[in-house]
């Protein structure tokens, strides 16, 4: 069957996972598990300092320096503690990526339009992160400001599995598991990388079988077989 050719998303991010983003995330496993195995008590500066490479090579040092800034800004807001200044600076922030003047400056760091948009989609969802932090460290008292540093906030913000596209991990559980200490085992470890595989496998199988059999992209993207159905049927 032929596939709906009107699905930007997916063509797009499969495009970036078979260039980089893949061989990226295998670089962040083997970094996680040396740093475990040899240096657990820096394992999140090790995983800190890998995100923050990973984004200078794939967004160029510019693009590099917005996410900072984003989070330096985000970071010295949250100092005040109140949680209506924080929503107020993450919606003036995200508001600058449609400011017409910023957007033609940004276009022009780069070659591709795709370029581009990796840097929007990724200071889109960093900025979630940010927000995420600044809120709990608005909420959390005195005795618990010193396991929210910029530092850890920097390691949050570039913690590279969740740097493009999510999922949303809150700044509190992101930490507890990162200060957890597991006692090192191959077999429990190379079954869990087996089922993950095995998991995203399926989901990626599933997403090209709906791409091939339900063309809601092309659907929505033509007008006359939308006027020509019903309502119950659009419903």
């Amino acid at each position: 069957l032929p596939q709906d050719p009107m699905d930007f998303e997916w063509n797009y991010w499969i495009e970036w996972g078979r260039e980089r983003i893949l061989w990226l995330l295998a670089g962040h496993l083997l970094v996680s598990q040396v740093s475990r195995l040899l240096v657990e008590k820096y394992k999140p500066w090790c995983l800190m300092v890998y995100g923050m490479a990973a984004c200078w090579l794939l967004l160029g040092i510019k693009g590099f320096a917005v996410i900072l800034v984003h989070a330096t800004i985000s970071f010295a807001v949250a100092q005040f503690q109140l949680s209506l200044l924080t929503w107020l600076c993450s919606l003036i922030l995200l508001s600058t990526l449609r400011i017409p003047a910023v957007e033609e400056a940004k276009r022009k760091w780069y070659d591709t339009e795709n370029e581009y948009y990796l840097l929007l989609f990724t200071v889109s969802v960093r900025c979630l992160f940010c927000t995420s932090f600044s809120l709990e460290y608005c909420w959390h008292g005195p005795a618990q400001k010193s396991s929210h540093s910029f530092l850890w906030m920097l390691a949050y913000v570039f913690y590279y599995p969740t740097f493009h596209n999510g999922p949303l991990m809150n700044f509190d559980e992101f930490s507890k598991q990162m200060r957890r200490k597991e006692a090192f085992s191959l077999k429990t470890n190379l079954s869990i990388l087996i089922l993950g595989i095995i998991r995203i496998f399926f989901w990626w199988c599933l997403a090209e079988l709906m791409i091939h059999l339900m063309y809601i992209h092309a659907l929505y993207s033509s007008a006359p077989p939308l006027e020509a159905a019903s309502y119950w049927a659009l419903g």
